[in-house]
């Protein structure tokens, strides 16, 4: 068997392509492959698969996967076909996609490794400049996001992360029985509740299958979700009313933190449970509860409002809620006040999660996963780049487009590991 033949068949070619020449260049580091097709050979048509003569043809250069430590391209006449009905079309190569300038093993590569490292990172691997690495990302998420089916979804799960230093937020929407992400876009406002609408109807959702709803108690979400999935019950997150209480607690410490300076330096000794609390935090939380301070007259607040996720039913945790609600608002401290008015205001939102037991859980953990990734990568240039990101980690996409990184034919429609 011929050089030729041999790299013919390692690259899984079939008829009428096969390699015509190599081109080895040890100073250049660069193998060069040509790619042809036989004399006389006819193309199916693009729009009806009948045989096609070629009409003309155009050189191309793909990148490949690199031969031992050099790099390798592959270049080919591309040909246009006649087809008596459709007239002249340009044919595919097996390959690559069209308009890319890498082989799909060689985008199988960089997908596998963009899911374990910064896509900077993946690019001074393999030799590119990254903005080409995020094009190649950009395509498959986009393609594999075309063909996420939503019909079956029922129950939305959403929050909130930062996309980068000051009030700049991607909203997040996950399909909170499959635990995946369906839907992420720029801002935190109602706007974006309409955006994942028309995402949802366009990937064969329903608006009237949309039954719970699980959020904090952002007012513009709330109006959101009231107006775009008027099915859906709301379930106001256990994460975020205990934030919420948590916050209460550190606003009334700063506040008696101006006549009382041995609160300064506390905050997160408020903001633990007993049990996470270290040795020296306990001494010294534990010498405060004995001043009669009202951060641990909110503190024990807090405490006792964690009992209420303990309730053994529904119409338990509505009595145990009210009289937590009239306990803080006889406090006469006022976050505590404003707090249980709030708690009052959504009562039945926070009550749901007793009948449904949704919880933004599995978002925080997405939204940890995204900022650890950020960080990683020492942030993104743009939304858009964090956005498909999210998809990378929590989309659960399946990549069908792309050859399986090693042992198949170019152009195999097998999907990589997700």
């Amino acid at each position: 068997m011929d050089t030729n033949a041999l790299f013919t068949m390692a690259l899984g070619l079939k008829s009428p392509w096969e390699v015509r020449t190599l081109d080895f260049n040890a100073d250049e580091r660069r193998l060069d492959i040509l790619v042809d097709f036989e004399r006389g050979a006819s193309f199916p048509c693009p729009t009806c698969g009948q045989p096609a003569k070629v009409h003309d043809t155009e050189e191309k250069t793909w990148r490949h996967l690199d031969f031992f430590q050099h790099a390798a391209y592959l270049t080919a006449r591309v040909p246009r076909c006649k087809c008596d009905e459709h007239g002249v079309k340009q044919v595919a190569v097996p390959w690559a996609r069209e308009g890319s300038g890498f082989t799909l093993l060689f985008e199988a590569l960089v997908m596998t490794l963009v899911q374990g490292m910064p896509v900077a990172a993946a690019a001074r691997l393999v030799g590119e400049h990254d903005t080409r690495i995020w094009r190649i990302l950009h395509h498959h998420v986009d393609e594999a996001r075309s063909q996420k089916d939503m019909s079956g979804v029922t129950q939305l799960g959403m929050d909130e992360t930062a996309s980068r230093r000051g009030q700049n937020y991607i909203t997040l929407f996950m399909d909170m029985a499959a635990r995946s992400l369906l839907f992420a876009t720029e801002g935190r406002d109602a706007a974006t509740v309409a955006a994942f609408k028309a995402d949802l109807l366009a990937h064969g959702g329903k608006v009237e299958n949309i039954e719970e709803a699980c959020m904090d108690m952002h007012q513009a979400f709330i109006k959101g979700v009231q107006a775009a999935f008027p099915n859906a019950h709301l379930t106001f997150d256990r994460f975020h009313v205990m934030k919420m209480a948590n916050e209460a607690v550190d606003q009334v410490r700063r506040q008696e933190a101006k006549d009382h300076p041995e609160l300064k330096r506390t905050r997160y000794c408020w903001l633990k449970n007993p049990s996470n609390l270290t040795s020296h935090q306990r001494e010294r939380i534990q010498d405060l509860k004995c001043s009669n301070l009202q951060t641990a007259e909110a503190y024990r607040m807090k405490l006792t409002l964690q009992d209420f996720y303990e309730q053994s039913n529904l119409l338990a945790a509505g009595q145990f809620l009210e009289e937590w609600c009239e306990m803080a608002t006889e406090s006469g401290l006022h976050p505590f006040v404003k707090f249980a008015q709030t708690l009052r205001d959504h009562a039945a939102g926070v009550l749901r999660w007793f009948v449904k037991g949704l919880t933004n859980g599995i978002l925080e953990g997405i939204n940890s996963l995204i900022q650890a990734a950020k960080a990683k990568a020492r942030g993104y240039r743009t939304v858009r780049n964090i956005v498909a990101i999210a998809y990378l980690i929590a989309g659960k996409l399946r990549f069908d487009g792309l050859a399986p990184l090693w042992g198949s034919p170019l152009g195999a429609a097998t999907p990589l590991p997700t």
